[in-house]
């Protein structure tokens, strides 16, 4: 992430202008964001935490006595242990693809990195029903009698999750100057003493910055251990969910919440720590892919295999048992004639329309959110920068239950206009999609030059017709990149809206989420097509994103 002590005017390079170095507008740009975050995601964690202490009865003592009575520190151990395995099988599930993706020119790459993008942001819940699918009986994998064991869960992260590995740590590895490792292998060094001697030891901070993220993803990870633990395997997320919604047990479910947060905020100041504070020259990028040729393209073809099978295999086994759906039974399409069918007053093609409008706002208010604190930080003082930094990627680890709950506290206590409004369900999708947009954004602005605000700024240009004709032009794909991503993050969100909707909006993820849980082969085939459709429309628009995406652009 960039972060700055504002523009300078100068013509050596590497130092700013200057001419730019006041902002009196950044007070002004800063209080919406920060207003937004306080209102909408300091507020219901705020009323979290007094509940939490309120319910415990005040003294400190009997909140640890509710940790201790629902077994709180099994569950945390539990999580932990289950997020550190998950990170490791997803940085050696991701290995041979950022291989692939770092040092390997073929045809079709920005196919690969479609493919390789599109399960970090497809639903969680879809990912569960397409591993059941996968793992479940009558599935290709079947035989090993995974579903519903913390395999089938470290699995189901490791898909999702490999995108992280893949574009933190191939685009780092694809800028490297490839002539240190040129000169280990003239100097008599093998192919692999050259990669662990110069390479690996250039790579550790990108790969410690990505396996944290992938870390944090997975300790508040909900709809895949909602779906395939089954019960069975246990974590403070499930346990937030179970005490709310089935005991309704508010000072336990409480009590772990706020176990939760304590253990996020650890996890989001160790990735602030490791993520870089300036953004890096992409001017090596490509420098070092080459072409294979002969026995060459052996690794290419089993390590394409391997990222075939491991990215598509379940997408492909998802639609399958769509048309499908019950073991040995015949080939249909009821699950897909279901989709005009009215559950609750409300067809799945009917949740599908307010599904998109919902994400379409939040991605419009996750921008200008994102925006304008990406703005805001790369003009401010280091210290701000930082403390910035951890507060905007809080609501991304926050776990989505423990924001629905608070939501659930604070919505009992307004009017009924303000409790019912329909701008409820999109302000939390934006939630979790604001920190995507400001990480994407931050890295495009500390790459425009400084030069050339300098040279508008001296010509008599204003602050915002800087921004507006130099910045803009030059972050403008970043823009609609975010905005891509943002868009299928909020299409996807699960454990938050599920304690939100109501009649008439209830998101698609939501209503797999239901079906799953009724009994019945109709059901299940109309989860299995709904959670189809939700994974096609996400593909469709990571594709159009992968397409605004240029080459030398910084990457998630």
């Amino acid at each position: 992430m960039a972060n700055g002590d504002g523009p300078l005017t100068t013509a050596h390079p590497g130092r700013r202008a200057p001419v730019l170095r006041r902002h009196t507008g950044l007070p002004l740009l800063g209080a919406v964001p920060a207003v937004f975050l306080a209102v909408f995601f300091g507020w219901p964690v705020v009323a979290l935490v007094a509940r939490a202490f309120g319910s415990a009865g005040g003294p400190r003592g009997h909140l640890g006595e509710l940790l201790d009575r629902d077994d709180a520190w099994s569950l945390l151990g539990a999580t932990l242990g289950q997020a550190a395995a998950s990170t490791v099988v997803t940085v050696v599930v991701a290995a041979p693809i950022v291989w692939l993706v770092a040092r390997v020119d073929v045809p079709g790459s920005r196919v690969l990195m479609i493919v390789v993008t599109v399960p970090f942001v497809l639903p969680t819940v879809v990912v569960g029903i397409a591993f059941r699918a996968l793992l479940g009986v009558g599935g290709p994998l079947g035989f090993l009698h995974l579903d519903g064991t913390l395999l089938a869960i470290l699995a189901a992260h490791a898909f999702l999750n490999v995108a992280v590995v893949v574009r933190v740590v191939a685009a780092t590895w694809a800028s490297l100057d490839p002539r240190a490792e040129q000169a280990a292998r003239t100097s008599g060094a093998s192919p692999m003493r050259a990669f662990v001697t110069v390479v690996a030891p250039r790579l550790l901070p990108a790969l410690a910055s990505s396996a944290a993220l992938v870390f944090l993803f997975c300790s508040t990870s909900f709809g895949v251990v909602l779906v395939l633990g089954d019960g069975r395997v246990r974590t403070l997320e499930t346990e937030i969910y179970t005490q709310a919604i089935s005991y309704f047990d508010l000072p336990a479910a409480v009590a772990v919440s706020m176990l939760q947060i304590l253990v996020v905020f650890a996890v989001v100041l160790l990735i602030r720590l490791l993520v870089p504070a300036r953004p890096t020259s992409r001017t090596a990028r490509a420098a070092g892919r080459v072409r294979p040729h002969g026995r060459g393209w052996l690794p290419v073809i089993a390590a394409g295999l391997w990222a075939g099978a491991v990215l598509l295999g379940p997408p492909v086994v998802l639609v399958l048992r769509s048309l499908r759906p019950t073991v040995g039974g015949e080939w249909t399409l009821v699950g897909y004639r279901a989709l005009d069918v009215a559950v609750n007053g409300q067809t799945p093609l009917q949740s599908m329309r307010y599904s998109l409008v919902s994400a379409c706002w939040a991605a419009l208010l996750a921008l200008v959110v994102g925006l304008l604190t990406a703005l805001v930080l790369t003009r401010s003082p280091r210290w701000v920068a930082g403390v910035g930094g951890v507060v905007t990627l809080l609501p991304l680890g926050v776990s989505a239950v423990t924001v629905g709950f608070g939501y659930l506290i604070v919505l009992a206590g307004v009017p009924s206009v303000v409790s019912r409004s329909p701008a409820i369900i999109p302000v939390v999708q934006a939630l979790i999609a604001i920190p995507v947009v400001y990480r994407m954004l931050v890295p495009a602005i500390g790459l425009v030059p400084d030069e050339l605000r300098a040279a508008a700024a001296t010509l008599g240009a204003g602050p915002l017709r800087v921004w507006c004709t130099v910045d803009l032009p030059l972050i403008r794909r970043a823009l609609g990149v975010a905005t891509g991503f943002a868009f299928v993050m909020a299409l996807g969100e699960f454990g938050a809206t599920g304690f939100l909707t109501r009649p008439g909006t209830v998101t698609v993820p939501v209503l797999i989420g239901s079906a799953l849980g009724k009994p019945g082969a109709a059901n299940l085939a109309t989860a299995m097509a709904c959670s189809v459709l939700l994974g096609a429309v996400t593909f469709a628009v990571v594709a159009m994103v992968e397409m605004l995406r240029s080459v030398g652009e910084p990457d998630l």
